[in-house]
């Protein structure tokens, strides 16, 4: 049996891999999605398991995830953070590092969720996915932490593709929206990353106050000119949507959601429902070179966006979701089996 060219990798964000390997990922995730139930994918992880370690809930990432490592004749275990004694600021217990490792010993993977909610301040999901990285024989999957969410990217660039012929030329508007959910910025960041990486350009609107990362933000602006695709900001709601091709509208929080050590989350939501006029709205995709909707789910339907442009004919929502089943199967496959035919990995480019 053989291992492809990434086993033992971590995928801790789209920024860490060139675009050449995204590129095979997303080819082999089409041919997963095209050959779902088929040999040789689904024994690639039998007898296999891959740990699923939440700190936050969710919808599609844990019915995602499972579902891949199911149809890759593997298992899927959830771990709670409750229902493990883990050393924290407050409590003694098992560290990261004897933790990971131990983990290594049982599963070949390890996916790991943490998000604002969890969290003392910006930055420190990220950090305890980095310190997980460190310790582990196998790899760690970011499942979402407060920064970075690269599979959401892979699912929304791979559907972007699929319907934008050639993405060279086409402008990605990035809108900031009011909502009631106080979201990280893990969505948006990711999503940004990715389309600049693959030449699209990109427009990104919010109310003044609503800054994202700025490392992100100049890591977005370094592949815009690599790619000589233009990169701008807006603070206009309205004027943004003129001329684009691919919509995302989204909540985010402000800067300003950790003050005093702790997540303000009631204080951010209050905030940001007062900018009434940052939703997307049938009447703003008119502007729009008849752009298709985007959005990671779940969708603060009458906030972030009405009805009939979230349920409307150009929206890709549903797909996107699917393509997380897709992007994380061929990802886990890569990075975890080491059971594929020498001749499958060859001929796929992945030996």
């Amino acid at each position: 049996m053989a291992k492809s060219r990434y086993y033992g990798r971590d995928f801790i964000t789209t920024a860490d891999w060139d675009k050449a390997d995204l590129d095979r990922i997303l080819r082999l995730a089409r041919e997963m999605r095209e050959k779902r139930y088929e040999e040789p994918f689904t024994s690639l992880l039998k007898y296999r398991s891959f740990f699923m370690f939440f700190f936050n809930p969710s919808v599609r990432t844990r019915q995602s995830f499972e579902a891949a490592a199911t149809e890759l004749g593997g298992h899927a275990q959830y771990l709670e953070p409750k229902s493990m004694r883990l050393k924290t600021k407050k409590s003694a217990g098992e560290t990261v590092e004897d933790a990971a490792k131990v983990m290594s010993r049982y599963a070949v993977g390890l996916g790991i969720r943490i998000l604002e909610g969890a969290i003392e301040r910006y930055g420190d999901g990220d950090a305890l996915l980095l310190e997980y990285a460190r310790w582990a024989d196998i790899p760690v999957l970011n499942m979402a932490d407060d920064k970075f969410h690269p599979f959401q990217g892979l699912a929304d660039i791979m559907a972007i593709e699929d319907h934008l012929e050639e993405l060279r030329g086409k402008t990605v508007l990035l809108t900031w929206a009011h909502g009631a959910l106080a979201r990280s910025w893990c969505s948006v960041q990711e999503h940004l990353l990715i389309a600049a990486k693959y030449g699209l350009n990109i427009r990104l609107a919010y109310p003044k106050g609503y800054d994202l990362d700025p490392q992100v933000i100049e890591t977005v602006k370094k592949y815009t000119a690599e790619n000589r695709a233009e990169f701008e900001i807006t603070h206009d709601p309205v004027k943004s949507y003129e001329g684009v091709h691919i919509v995302y509208s989204r909540n985010w929080m402000s800067p300003q959601a950790y003050e005093g050590g702790v997540f303000n989350k009631e204080k951010e939501i209050e905030k940001a429902l007062t900018y009434k006029d940052w939703i997307t709205t049938a009447e703003k995709m008119k502007r729009t070179d008849n752009a298709y909707f985007v959005h990671p789910m779940p969708v603060d339907r009458g906030h972030e966006v009405e009805d009939e442009v979230a349920s409307g004919p150009r929206s890709l929502i549903y797909e996107i979701a699917e393509n997380r089943l897709h992007v994380q199967k061929a990802a886990m496959a890569l990075l975890m089996s080491d059971l594929w035919r020498e001749e499958d990995l060859e001929k796929r480019g992945l030996l």
